[in-house]
């Protein structure tokens, strides 16, 4: 494999070479032509290349390590499993959010037109176990791209936070997680006149206490700076980059957060429903809905609506009874109607 691809890189260079020479020995009326021709054929070999590649993972190194480049990341290969087709989610909801990474991956024509910088902003927002990392992974898998996890409780400063950004790719998915508490961690923090700020590695020297500010290079991380970077003056550091926020609480965020001028998509990544269990039988059981008996498939409907229980804690019950489809699906429906019961004197 990695004689192949360095034999596509030296025909990427030959073919460079081969426009420049067209250029400057052919005609007008044969060069046209004849360099849209090289031009799709070196587009198709980066795409491909950039398809087959090896994509990472990079976790932001809070402990103020740099890697060999002085970057303040650590990488990992990524292979994460999970797509579209496995992701336990409404299957029209999905096809939404296929076709508007479609268009955005297809967009640079659009954004330059618009005199906008090409980056796009997902807000995952739902309770834990409802697959906000399948998401993000099959979002990553479907695009090809990198994926930056960055936590901002470990962030101290807007100046921190813009310097990590600074660090990411473009073709990149970048997660920031906001912590447990969103209040805390995106509140606008300017109306303190000091405040406490870590010592960063990035600034060794910096002094202990810092006056509050939107935009100030010491401030504590606000919303303004985090979207500066996202729709600011910064976002233009970088193309096809892709940033989604995640929240276990919606309802703790900032205001300033949720405007729609800086949330392109929403994604609310809800319990369980019938549709998405549907797709979980298939994934652990290799067996679809229509399989079961309609007296089944109707109570499986009843209770999986009424129980509210998240993917993630459906398909423990599916992978520990996986062995034999019958006990798993009737191991399932007991644990769903004991949810149910548990719900409604507000033991959950």
């Amino acid at each position: 494999m990695k004689e192949f691809w360095t034999s596509l890189a030296s025909l990427l260079g030959v073919l460079a070479f081969c426009q420049t020479l067209l250029q400057v020995m052919f005609p007008p009326e044969l060069r046209v032509a004849s360099l849209h021709f090289l031009n799709c054929i070196i587009n198709k070999a980066n795409e491909i290349r950039h398809k087959n590649r090896e994509r990472l993972l990079y976790i932001h190194s809070h402990r103020g390590l740099l890697d060999s480049r002085g970057h303040p990341w650590e990488s990992e290969p990524f292979k994460h499993p999970s797509t579209f087709d496995t992701l336990a989610m409404d299957p029209e909801r999905k096809r939404d959010i296929v076709e508007d990474l479609r268009y955005f991956a297809a967009g640079q024509a659009l954004y330059q037109r618009a005199g906008r910088a090409w980056n796009r902003v997902y807000l995952l927002y739902g309770s834990p176990g409802t697959g906000k990392s399948s998401m993000i992974a099959a979002m990553a898998n479907f695009l090809g791209y990198d994926i930056y996890q960055l936590e901002l409780p470990h962030v101290h400063t807007n100046s921190e936070l813009r310097k990590l950004l600074m660090n990411t790719s473009s073709k990149s998915i970048v997660v920031v997680i906001t912590g447990t508490d969103c209040s805390v961690n995106l509140s606008n923090r300017s109306e303190a006149p000091y405040a406490t700020a870590p010592r960063s590695y990035y600034d060794p020297g910096a002094p202990e206490a810092t006056r509050g500010s939107e935009d100030g290079n010491n401030s504590m991380v606000t919303p303004s700076g985090l979207f500066n970077f996202t729709h600011g003056l910064w976002s233009c550091c970088g193309s096809e980059r892709i940033f989604v926020l995640t929240t276990n609480h919606i309802e703790k965020l900032d205001p300033a957060f949720l405007e729609r001028s800086r949330i392109n998509m929403r994604i609310h990544m809800s319990y369980c429903s019938y549709p998405a269990l549907k797709i979980l039988l298939h994934n652990y059981l290799g067996s679809a809905a229509e399989d079961l008996s309609e007296v089944v498939s109707s109570e499986l409907r009843e209770a999986v609506e009424k129980a509210k229980m998240t993917p993630a804690d459906i398909s423990e019950v599916l992978i520990e009874n996986r062995r034999n489809k019958e006990r798993a699906v009737s191991e399932l429906l007991e644990v769903l109607r004991a949810r149910e019961e548990n719900e409604k004197f507000g033991l959950y």
